[in-house]
């Protein structure tokens, strides 16, 4: 999966002569959290995240009346306050290195550059929607983690072993943490306990098996 089978194309983006009250407004209306700012010419100059915003308005405390704040930020221009050089990305970027250049980061996206012009964003939203995907999250059928030998082939059996019992693999995948190898598979339509049995038999050891994975979505309060 790449970059541009995720990213938005064409975002919304703001000038540095753009206000703070534009912006904001801007954000409110297309439901988003990050404008990147361009220039005349399209150029990406800086990026403004909601939370500029919000460090960019005045405290509380502020002895300020509401018409005082109000012409205030409808003069604070973006080119104050926008965060520049800004981190950028390629539409053909595989989107497990965007998500890491996030991760080292500690930011929340990545606008997308192509010819040197703003084509897409990619944002940490995109990134959960992938994560869900790939592991079946939402999907009925069984869940399995196991533990197995760091061995070509170990991945093979066990698909072929579900399958010997009619599961339908809906994803796969395989990681490693502290030295040690697990496959983690949502499949559906293999009988329970028949899929038990022949997951301890192919894996070193059985991690986490669940029939129903689902969890509550019910808000609480």
């Amino acid at each position: 999966m790449l970059v541009k089978d995720m990213m938005t194309p064409n975002p919304i983006t703001a000038t540095p002569e753009t206000t703070h009250k534009q912006a904001t407004e801007l954000m409110r209306e297309h439901h988003i959290h990050h404008l990147p700012i361009v220039d005349r010419r399209g150029a990406l100059v800086g990026i403004i995240v909601e939370s500029d915003l919000f460090q960019a308005q005045p405290s509380p405390a502020t002895t300020l009346s509401i018409y005082e704040i109000h012409s205030l930020l409808s003069a604070l221009k973006l080119q104050q306050i926008m965060r520049s050089p800004v981190y950028t990305t390629h539409p053909d970027c595989p989107l497990e290195e965007a998500a890491r250049l996030m991760h080292q980061h500690n930011i929340g996206c990545l606008p997308v550059l192509e010819g040197g012009a703003v084509v897409g964003i990619v944002t940490d939203t995109d990134i959960f929607k992938t994560l869900v995907a790939l592991l079946g999250g939402g999907e009925a059928g069984a869940r399995i983690t196991v533990e197995v030998e760091d061995r070509p082939g170990v991945l093979a059996q066990l698909t072929q072993a579900i399958a010997d019992v009619g599961g339908n693999i809906i994803s796969a995948i395989t990681w490693h943490q502290e030295g040690k190898s697990y496959i983690t598979i949502k499949e559906t339509g293999a009988d329970f306990a028949q899929l038990s049995a022949v997951v301890e038999r192919v894996s070193a050891r059985v991690v986490n098996l669940l029939e129903h994975p689902q969890c509550e979505d019910t808000p609480t309060g």
